[in-house]
């Protein structure tokens, strides 16, 4: 199974991510970022594009590697990654589902104004590349491909991932010292 978890940058992804991964025996991380990086480090300057999810590449070689992961690892596959395209939606996940793999997508959702919040608590200022990108996703995220959104404006890390967790009907591990 692959659970993706889509949002404007400062929605919360990543945290969720590993809050799941932490409380899902047998699960993997997969962060389709570190293609891009790999991407743009290995190109001429000249061949550069500014967001590299415009690399039909980076869609290709992430759709390979999660059809590989996923044919040979019996456990959840966590990806967190903000997609707002519907057409590079359908390049990777879209793709997955059409060759019969379990994919689960949520798009964590939040205010501008608490998006803008999230974003200058982690150091990001008004000119950072995320907090230009939050209209474009919030606008973006709205097609109806990108829903079950989930409303995290005040919900915490564990509150997502508990919803998540009762909609996949997924036994989270007790958090120690929970009782």
């Amino acid at each position: 199974m692959i659970i993706w978890i889509n949002g404007a940058f400062g929605a919360g992804k990543t945290e969720t991510a590993y809050e799941l991964h932490r409380r899902i025996p047998n699960s993997f991380v997969y962060d389709p970022e570190n293609v891009g990086y790999y991407i743009r480090g290995n190109i001429p300057d000249v061949m550069t594009k500014n967001d590299f999810q415009d690399y039909y590449l980076w869609r290709e070689i992430n759709h390979s590697m999660l059809k590989y992961i996923a044919s040979d690892y019996r456990g959840t596959i966590i990806v967190p990654m903000t997609i707002v395209n519907p057409e590079y939606w359908m390049d990777i996940a879209g793709n997955l589902i059409n060759k019969g793999l379990e994919v689960h997508h949520f798009t964590l959702c939040a205010s501008r104004e608490t998006l803008l919040k999230r974003l200058s608590g982690r150091g990001e200022g008004n000119d950072s590349w995320a907090v230009q990108q939050i209209d474009r996703c919030l606008t973006g995220l709205n097609k109806d491909v990108f829903k079950d959104h989930l409303d995290t404006n005040n919900l915490t890390t564990l509150g997502v991932v508990e919803m998540i967790a009762s909609k996949l009907d997924i036994t989270l591990t007790p958090i120690i010292g929970e009782k």
